[in-house]
């Protein structure tokens, strides 16, 4: 069995390897820079580790997990445009870094190397795992438009801000165990079983992620703190605050929920409070 520090080693090495073009250069340099800035590399590890539970052989899931990685990756670019982020993993963002119409496009270019790399799956598993990549791959943009609507609601059910965070980010973690596990060979009940796994551990990280959003050192998180506020994201805290609210303190919350013009930082500190 391997431990989570081999399989990260693993993975890292196969990305090191990724064989992308030099040219044109503004297409791809931003993809080699946006997979060399590090990650937690969760998605490709937990895909290994899934299949490492099945089977002492985990060769044929390491090109799919890379795969699941960059399409993560993909979607970073695209969040990081729609949500104006500058930071990622203490890092420009790509379009803060170049511009947003090389962002767009170099997304869209490592989407399709994720295809690339996902199709290296053997063929007895692969119409299995397309099947639930492409499903997985659509609820995710789901989840963002959800998010981005909630924006704009004045109100946001905890049900509701469960189900969004579910295809948001849920899903394609229940997918990488649930891949993992077709690959090792595991039977259809373990399959599903890891896949509900992966659901509640993809709700448990990205409550945590909402938490460290407002309250972590940024230092440490890689991002920046309270671009959820300034946003006006519909998170679990936020929700909670405004239930749980007095009258003195819901007004002041709805009026920095409704300005137009803040110092971002003045909002940030006045939310928290």
């Amino acid at each position: 069995m391997y431990s989570p520090k081999e399989l990260l080693e693993i993975v890292e090495k196969e990305i090191k390897c990724l064989n992308l073009p030099d040219q044109p250069n503004d297409l791809y340099e931003p993809i080699k820079y946006i997979v060399s800035i590090g990650g937690k590399r969760l998605r490709p590890v937990i895909t290994l580790l899934s299949c490492n539970v099945f089977s002492e052989d985990i060769d044929n899931a390491i090109k799919p997990s890379i795969g699941l990685e960059l399409f993560h990756n993909f979607t970073l670019i695209h969040d990081d445009i729609m949500d104006n982020a500058l930071i990622r993993r203490g890092q420009q963002t790509i379009h803060s870094k170049w511009n947003e119409n090389i962002a767009i496009l170099s997304g869209d270019a490592l989407n399709i190397i994720a295809y690339m790399m996902i199709s290296e799956t053997p063929s007895r598993f692969i119409s299995q795992v397309l099947k639930i990549f492409n499903d997985t791959a659509l609820k995710v943009c789901e989840g963002q438009q959800y998010d981005m609507d909630f924006e704009s609601s004045e109100k946001v059910s905890e049900n509701e801000y469960l189900k969004m965070i579910e295809l948001k980010t849920s899903v394609l973690v229940a997918a990488c165990m649930k891949i993992g596990a077709i690959i090792g060979n595991a039977s259809q009940q373990y399959c599903d079983n890891m896949y509900l796994a992966g659901l509640n551990f993809g709700l448990a990280f990205q409550l945590q992620d909402d938490f460290l959003d407002t309250f972590g050192d940024e230092k440490i998180f890689g991002k920046e703190i309270g671009k959820d506020i300034i946003s006006n994201k519909k998170t679990y805290l936020l929700i909670k605050a405004l239930e749980i609210s007095n009258k003195i303190q819901l007004a002041e919350l709805n009026k920095w929920l409704s300005a137009k013009n803040f110092d971002n930082n003045e909002k940030i500190s006045k939310v928290k409070t």
